[in-house]
């Protein structure tokens, strides 16, 4: 587990999950919008850098889960 920047390299708004890209998560890292601070409605967009909290996981084919997200700059 750890915390890291990253990168959004796809996000799916209707599903509500998408997949991180950082130096500390090879292969991506997927990420539920749960996870993003805030309340209410939250959705990531392609390319959006974000402060991400992540552990190892066996989710959807990736090795690594985002447990907490901060958008950088939306």
């Amino acid at each position: 587990m750890g915390q890291t920047r990253g990168t959004v390299r796809e996000w799916h708004a209707e599903l509500g999950w998408g997949v991180l890209d950082s130096p500390d998560t090879p292969g991506g890292c997927w990420a539920h919008f749960s996870h993003i601070d805030g309340t209410g409605f939250r959705t990531l967009t392609v390319g959006t850098n974000v402060q991400l909290d992540w552990g190892p996981a066996q989710q959807d084919g990736y090795s690594f889960r985002a447990t907490r997200m901060q958008p950088l700059d939306e």
